[in-house]
């Protein structure tokens, strides 16, 4: 997830925080991978808007411009592999109206849907099948506008609902805070896993170990920053799925800024230099894909962090972020590009990141399990 304005029903009680130094050893999961999005899924999860201070009251005219644009990426989706969408309990019923037949919908407690942040993140076992990492999830760092008492239990429960045993880990994570290729590497934020109000004390190693015990990964590549507007009250303090995001072995596509009056041009270069001689950790040296932003440059709260950056590779389909600009369709091609074989489907995606987001914050794919290699 990237921005995210003022949110939930009220602040609530932080969770005691668990430190980076109390993760479970590497020798936990060290034979568990998170495959890369792009491998085959069994089905891809997602939540439903409940009334709250993000999306406005029950019956509001906001509610329902959210609740549309979930159910269009939703059904975007459904097209090529299943969807299921979790609903508050008291917002089933809707749930079942705005999705139509053909989307399965689950009844699991919810504070907010940005399911790729509360949910869990599956991993592969030696032997082909799944476990469900679930994060400690704090409110995007116990921020004092969030309420996580509902969210923090999603993971488990959305593994529950999978039939997939759960690796609980003590790290304040986000989906959206990292990114995988599925080979050993992964992506991540300083200002994000090292937040304090995550992770306090926590050091690159120390947060290494857990990342690495949790996804199989071997090498992390650090970014300094997020985008400009993640910084803002409402932000998440630098997810890196809105600005860098594997797009297939040793290859990175970044979000590019080419005007120097938006802030995140100057985020640009510095990202880009930080990458550019980097190996992954098959020994490759990254191939960096420039994506340009959308030429608009600002709303009525500011630098806008449209991008394209965060999308969501789904079987045999690419959901990218579309915004009426004319660098939709510069973006649709680069991607059709990166991932040859799929069909780009471009999704409005205005109304998700006027409420703190994009596609890819809104979606958590449940890998196919595989066969075991001895088998």
């Amino acid at each position: 997830m990237t921005f995210i304005y003022a949110s939930l029903d009220g602040a609530g009680a932080a969770p005691a925080q668990a430190t980076v130094d109390q993760a479970a050893p590497a020798s936990a999961n060290a034979s568990g991978v998170m495959p890369a999005e792009w491998s085959p899924h069994q089905q891809t999860w997602m939540a439903f808007p409940p009334p709250n201070d993000t999306f406005g009251a029950a019956g509001s005219a906001t509610l329902d411009r959210a609740r549309a644009a979930w159910t269009s990426v939703a059904r975007t989706i459904a097209r090529y592999e299943p969807v299921t969408v979790v609903a508050d309990p008291r917002d089933a019923t809707a749930a079942r109206e705005w999705l139509g037949s053909g989307i399965a919908v689950v009844e699991i407690p919810l504070d907010d849907a940005w399911i790729r942040d509360s949910g869990p993140s599956f991993v592969h076992q030696p032997d082909g099948s799944l476990t469900a990492v679930d994060w400690v999830f704090n409110g995007w760092g116990a921020q004092e506008w969030a309420a996580w008492g509902k969210d923090r239990k999603v993971a488990s429960a959305v593994a529950a609902q999978s039939d997939v045993p759960v690796r609980s880990s003590s790290l304040v994570n986000e989906g959206g805070g990292f990114h995988v290729d599925g080979e050993g590497t992964v992506l991540l934020t300083e200002t994000v896993q090292l937040d304090p109000g995550r992770n306090p004390g926590a050091t690159k190693e120390s947060v290494e170990v857990e990342i690495h015990a949790a996804l199989g990964t071997t090498k992390a590549i650090w970014l300094p920053r997020g985008l400009t507007r993640d910084y803002d009250e409402f932000g998440t303090r630098g997810h890196v799925d809105i600005v860098a995001a594997f797009a297939g072995p040793g290859t990175i596509l970044l979000h590019r800024q080419d005007n120097p009056d938006h802030p995140d041009h100057a985020v640009y270069l510095q990202l880009k230099a930080v990458l550019q001689g980097q190996l992954d950790a098959q020994g490759r040296p990254l191939r960096i894909i420039d994506v340009p932003a959308p030429t608009v440059l600002s709303d009525d709260e500011g630098y806008v962090d449209w991008s394209y950056i965060n999308h969501y590779v789904a079987n045999n389909a690419v959901v990218l972020c579309a915004f009426g600009d004319p660098n939709d369709a510069i973006a649709q091609g680069i991607l059709e590009r990166a991932y040859p074989g799929r069909t780009v489907e471009l999704v409005d995606a205005r109304d998700i990141f006027a409420f703190g987001g994009g596609i890819h914050c809104i979606t958590q794919q449940q890998p196919e399990p595989r066969e075991s290699a001895s088998s």
